[in-house]
Order: structure tokens, then sequence, then C-alpha cells
């Protein structure tokens, strides 16, 4: 079931290691642009993303948000032993082998092959072989009520630009009574510059903006696609997929906990929430 994995496309990187942005940019971005561009940008920015990220992640682990939740901890989706279970955006798949450690027997998917070219390395490493897909959160390559979980931890849905077709496609591989969980980035978020530092707590674009962000490279293309949905957009696509939603989780910083993930901090994370977990169920 493994594929191998294309090449990544190349992009110009910046001092960063992450792809170079020539252009930002606040216009509409339909399926197939997010998807061409959030490909190239991940397959880019898979080596940088993990060096900065990976041993907070861990190879072996279950992170849901920045904030620190995990699900060792939380039990968002309850007793896995002997579940069949979806990850929809993967990475490189510490998720996924922390649940088949814990006896799921788990798909992990993600549209990168950057990332998937890492979570192959790190199944051997480890000796946890998970099942890898490379594939659009929008057309999941399963039959239909054929996984008893699914979940994505900051996996995908926020690049999405038909986020209703993702979680009707969800909706459709689960069998009646499966659980799905999702972290995505918190609404507040978007109002908000993309900064760490409390004292930049300040409104510069309407949280009811749902123009999507788009980065470019130094010819105009389309590099990045982020989409913003506001928290009544969310419990509208979970119940329009024909989910019930059961919870909605804003997890506060886990005391102690001195990470910082982009705009999320310890300092900022006190303040104001920067993670919304949607706890859904198929009737």
């Amino acid at each position: 079931m493994t594929p191998t994995p294309s090449p990544p496309s190349a992009l110009p990187l910046g001092g960063d290691g992450y792809p170079a942005a020539g252009g930002v940019a606040r216009r509409a971005a339909g399926a197939e642009e997010s998807v061409r561009a959030n490909r190239r940008w991940w397959d880019a920015a898979a080596p940088a993303y993990l060096a900065e990220h990976g041993a907070d992640l861990g190879d072996v682990d279950f992170l849901w948000c920045p904030e620190g939740l995990r699900e060792a901890d939380a039990h968002l989706l309850g007793d896995v032993d002997g579940r069949r279970v979806l990850e929809v955006g993967c990475g490189s798949a510490p998720c996924a082998r922390w649940l088949r450690a814990a006896g799921a027997d788990v798909v992990a998917l993600d549209l990168s092959a950057g990332m998937l070219a890492r979570a192959a390395e790190l199944n051997r490493s480890t000796g946890l072989a998970v099942p890898l897909l490379q594939a659009d959160a929008g057309a999941l390559p399963l039959v239909s009520a054929s996984v008893d979980l699914a979940c994505s931890a900051f996996g995908g849905l926020p690049f999405v630009a038909d986020v209703e077709g993702a979680l009707a496609e969800v909706a459709r591989v689960l069998r009646a009574g499966g659980r799905f969980v999702a972290s995505v980035n918190h609404p507040m978020r978007w109002p908000f510059p993309d900064s760490p530092d409390p004292d930049d707590l300040r409104i510069t674009s309407s949280y009811f903006d749902r123009t999507p962000y788009v980065e470019t490279d130094e010819h105009g293309a389309t590099v990045y696609v982020e989409h913003h949905r506001t928290v009544g957009d969310w419990v509208r696509a979970v119940v329009g997929a024909g989910l019930v939603l059961e919870d909605l989780l804003e997890p506060e910083w886990t005391p102690g906990r001195t990470e910082n993930w982009g705009q999320w901090s310890p300092e900022r994370g006190a303040l104001v929430p920067g993670t919304l977990v949607l706890v859904c169920r198929r009737p």
C-alpha cells in the first residue's frame, strides 16, 4: 500500500530553509490551485520544518497542537486497540506510529511526497511500519465505511479550499458510530499578526474576511495557500458533512512548555487560543 513518492518539486528557499515568498496577497484560490501550490510548498519545506519541529513532534508520539496537548493525556480518540484508523495529513507520521504502537491498524495519508519520504525513513528506523498514501484530503483513496476512527492533527484542513467536501469524504469512509477528531488553526488567529509576541496582539484584518492568504514565487506562480473559516463556518461544515459535533476544544498552553511554533508561544498562549479541536461522530 505504501507508494513510491514522486520527487519533490523544487522551489527557491530562503535563509531559514523554507520556500521564499516573492509576494503575498489576499485573493480567491480554488481547490486545484490550493492542492498544487501546497503540495510543492510542503515538499520543499519538509526538511526545514522537520529540522525545526521534529524533536517536539517526536518519531512515535501524538501531539495535537502547539499548545502541547497530547493524545496520551487527552484520549480524544478513545481506545484505539484493534481499531482501523485513518490519519489525514500525517506529515512524517509520528501520530500514526503512536497509534500503531497502541494497537491500532493505521493508514497515514499526506499530500506531500517530501513529508512521506521522511515518514518512510522513520517507519524503517522505528520498526513501526504504517502504510503511507499520497493523496488529497478531498479525494480519499479508501472505500466507504472502511475505518473506525479518523484524525487530523493540524493535518491539511487549513489548506483545503473545499473543506466541506473534505469532511464529507471523511464521513464517507467512517463506519457508523465512527469518530473523527481534527485540530486546526483557531479562527481567532486570522485577524492578528503572525507573531509570538503578545505586544503584537492587535487587529490587522477582519475575522470575517474569508479571502485566502496566498504566497507567490518571483514569477507570480502560487506556492502556498491557507484558508480561513470562522468558528461558525467549522460547525456548519461538520454538520453539513453529515457528522455530529460532540465537542469543541480550545486547548490552553501546557504549564512549563517553552516551545515556540511560529506565532504560538507561552506568552501569547496565556492570552488567546491558538488551536480549535473538532470532536465529531458519524451517526
